[in-house]
């Protein structure tokens, strides 16, 4: 920093000083996720330089050694190294990367861009040892740069025979706390890990004797098989031993104008739609992420995939993708392929449509919500939870013109049995995203009536009683709504299958509506707060109520009906009214379960009382 007085109305230029041990601290807990990013930095130098070599010098070696002994990790590479002056130009100013400048036109080819790879390594090293001499400049002498911790290096040239070929080798000794990473059976899987799909030969020596080959490619995806059911065997080797599951089945994966290649792979069971996917990315062969949440859309929760790409952009920390508009591309694009293998699996392989469905119809309801066409599609083929059993809406409105649909998967269940046996058609709309793809069968079958469920609805298509039976239960009927009144909720006599369901009780959105503002009012009024409970009351008005409806084909009922003790009419309904909120599976109000347990208490005290009368 020039540190001069400047004379009046005259600046000077000022530099800016980097703390480079607050720059590592900042790299290793707030950019990078792990440790573990060193080694893929050196690769990933090691790469570039061997591709810039190339790029003038087509027949050169590409190779890359890594060794791991004693200790230490050394990295060698045969790519285009680095003159005195590059050394200076490049490893000592953070930020400025080699791949820059008259390489610009060529950057698409290279790995990293950022120029903060090297500086990565003091994550888990006090000293970086470069050795490099130039293949630009064969007259150039090799040069060491020796960097510490500190921010301080030195940079001198050495002898010929110090680097008698052109290339690059890094050497790292490890911070106290860091030997593991250093270990040859760490440096082994890691290099394993991010290099397997690298295009140029990499090996790493353990110090034993032993070389391992780590690249494998061409990528699995990439090869050529004998038939298609060889090439699902070997992807899902690959994800078996990759990601930890045996795919339920298996989608190749091509998106040409992004440069995006590899597959997608079937979960073997069903998981929340609210999970996000963990896919794993390589750039150019390099492992970038093992969890990129948005390579898919949303509505792809079933699948996982393992891509190579070679246009879509990195973040900084080179651990996940920029969302841009080429990444939004991408996942349109991996959508549609979805989509069309789904399409294509109906016209062509319904069977094993069948067992995708058995396991991820939820995934596809979620893509036909959006699509008409695809949702033509896959009609006979969805199953949805009705009064018909588990069927496809196709069939169900080729029985069904009229199709009702329930709000709640308890209204559903309350209602199924008797509503199949009065021969209403009616579909459980409860289950997420149901509801929304009955209400569309209309414009894909025309004809055909949606409509909801209601009270007036189910009562309408129960048996009405002879008028001499209803005549004869006045009496009890009165009792009965005299019970019910403070429950907001009328007593009916109907006739209906199965004879074994004593009552039903109906109440649609209206009638929940006022029981909830009934109970708040008695919670209010048992509170003490006249005000609230007031103005709840004057809310009442004729608000509809709950209709409790009794079986006469039940033999219990008409024994009941016909009791003439007025307290134990009184109380059987009560248990009646219990017994059928039980049916309805919906949380019960304070009220409800009062009446519930003084309903219980009571049968109790009758029976004992009358077994007690019985025996004397």
């Amino acid at each position: 920093m020039n540190d001069a007085v400047p004379a009046p109305g005259l600046s000077l230029d000022h530099t800016f000083q980097v703390d480079l041990r607050g720059l590592v601290d900042l790299l290793s807990h707030h950019l990078y996720s792990s440790p573990r990013v060193y080694l893929r930095e050196l690769l990933q130098n090691g790469v570039d330089a061997v591709t810039a070599r190339r790029a003038h010098y087509p027949d050169a070696p590409a190779e890359i050694h890594v060794t791991a002994a004693q200790g230490a990790l050394e990295v060698a590479d045969t790519g285009i190294g680095l003159s005195e002056a590059d050394v200076h130009r490049f490893l000592a100013t953070i930020g400025r990367s080699s791949k820059r400048g008259e390489l610009e036109a060529a950057r698409r080819d290279y790995l990293g861009q950022f120029g903060i790879g090297l500086l990565a390594c003091f994550v888990v090293a006090d000293e970086i040892t470069v050795v490099t001499r130039s293949a630009a400049d064969p007259g150039a002498a090799p040069v060491e740069w020796r960097a510490g911790s500190d921010g301080r290096y030195t940079v001198r040239t050495l002898p010929d025979d110090a680097r008698p070929a052109p290339g690059t080798t890094v050497r790292l000794t490890p911070r106290r706390g860091c030997e593991e990473w250093f270990s040859p059976a760490r440096v082994i899987e890691l290099a394993r890990d991010f290099g397997a799909l690298l295009p140029y030969d990499i090996t790493v020596a353990d110090g034993s004797g032993n070389v391992h080959r780590v690249t494998d490619t061409p990528a699995v995806w990439e090869r050529t098989y004998p038939d298609p059911s060889a090439r699902r065997v070997a992807l899902a080797r690959y994800c078996e031993d990759t990601l930890g599951f045996a795919p339920l089945d298996v989608v190749d994966l091509d998106v040409p104008l992004a440069g995006v290649r590899g597959a997608a792979f079937v979960l073997p069971s069903a998981v929340s739609p609210a999970m996000r996917g963990k896919h794993r990315v390589h750039l150019k062969g390099m492992l970038l992420t093992e969890s990129a949440d948005a390579l898919l859309p949303d509505w792809a929760f079933f699948v996982r995939c393992a891509v190579d790409t070679d246009a879509l952009r990195p973040t900084a920390s080179r651990e996940g993708l920029y969302d841009d508009e080429a990444l939004a591309a991408v996942r349109d694009a991996i959508g549609a392929t979805l989509r069309d293998w789904l399409t294509g699996l109906a016209a062509g392989d319904p069977e094993r449509l069948g067992r995708f469905l058995a396991v991820h119809h939820l995934g596809v309801k979620a893509m036909a919500r959006h699509d008409d066409e695809l949702f033509e599609v896959m009609l006979p083929w969805l199953p949805f939870e009705t009064t018909d059993g588990r069927v496809n809406l196709d069939e169900f409105t080729r029985r069904h013109p009229v199709v009702h649909v329930t709000d709640t998967v308890e209204e559903f269940r309350q209602i199924a049995p008797i509503a199949g046996a009065a021969g209403l058609g009616v579909v459980n709309g409860g289950y997420t995203y149901d509801a929304d793809l009955v209400r569309r069968l209309p414009d894909l079958r025309p004809g055909t009536v949606v409509d909801g469920l209601d009270p007036d609805t189910v009562t309408a298509h129960l048996d009405p009683v002879d008028p001499s039976v209803e005549l004869a239960a006045g009496a009890f009927l009165t009792l009965a709504r005299g019970v019910l009144d403070p429950l907001s909720c009328e007593a009916s006599l109907r006739a209906f299958h199965p004879v074994s369901v004593p009552a039903l009780l109906l109440d649609g959105r209206d009638e929940q509506g006022e029981r909830k503002r009934a109970q708040s009012e008695a919670d209010a009024a048992a509170a003490g707060d006249t005000l609230w409970a007031g103005i709840l009351g004057a809310l009442r008005g004729d608000a509809p109520r709950a209709r409790l409806v009794l079986n006469h084909l039940n033999p219990l009922v008409r024994r009941i009906i016909a009791v003439g003790d007025a307290d134990l009419v009184r109380t059987t309904v009560e248990g009646l009214y219990g017994q059928a909120l039980l049916l309805s599976r919906r949380p019960l109000t304070t009220a409800e379960s009062a009446l519930l347990n003084r309903s219980f208490l009571g049968l109790l005290e009758r029976a004992v009382h009358d077994n007690a009368a019985d025996t004397k």
